[in-house]
């Protein structure tokens, strides 16, 4: 394990809010209070409050924060982003153990708003792999028609596409095809 689980964890919740936005061709994966019970239940998300149309907004607004860090060519331009995002939330840091996880640490207060849960909990996890210095495994998928990002936990850092089952597989299967037809020609 590189990080700890809650930020490996939070890593994949803002990689997974990162990619409900709406890509080319792709309609808005958010639209609605339904659509965000089913990301905060889909990522463990928990001591949330009933979500409301303005959680959906302010988290909505977020996103484009968030994805902005993963497109930032320079680590400055990171620092400031991720900055940004943190300061911008009421950050109340308190130990906790729920859910059957051992003693560890929140950042957002209790009953805060969906969206200060992510700025802190994912601008947290984002700060944690900026001074670890592994900067280099947030990235975006390396398929040439897919904007989606991803975060490369691997050991080796070899990770190149949002998904090995899509992206990852149908790449492959191109390959494997334009080596039959040179091989053929």
């Amino acid at each position: 394990m590189i990080f700890t689980h809650d930020t490996e964890h939070a890593l994949g919740a803002v990689v997974d809010l990162i990619n409900t936005g709406p890509t080319a061709g792709e309609a808005e994966q958010l639209p609605d209070v339904a659509a965000l019970q089913a990301y905060v239940d889909r990522n463990l998300i928990s001591d949330v409050p009933e979500l409301t149309f303005a959680d959906v907004a302010a988290v909505q607004r977020l996103r484009a924060a968030f994805h902005d860090v993963f497109a930032a060519a320079e680590i400055t331009t990171t620092v400031s982003l991720i900055n940004r995002i943190v300061g911008a939330a009421r950050t109340t840091p308190h130990l906790t153990d729920h859910d059957g996880h051992d003693w560890h640490v929140h950042f957002f207060g209790p009953g805060a708003r969906i969206a200060e849960h992510l700025s802190t909990e994912c601008g947290m996890a984002l700060a944690f792999v900026v001074s670890a210095r592994e900067l280099d495994r947030l990235r975006t998928c390396e398929a040439p028609d897919c904007s989606r990002v991803l975060v490369d936990l691997s050991r080796n850092r070899c990770r190149r596409y949002c998904d090995s089952r899509t992206c990852g597989n149908r790449m492959h299967v191109a390959a494997y095809r334009a080596r039959q037809r040179e091989a053929i020609a």
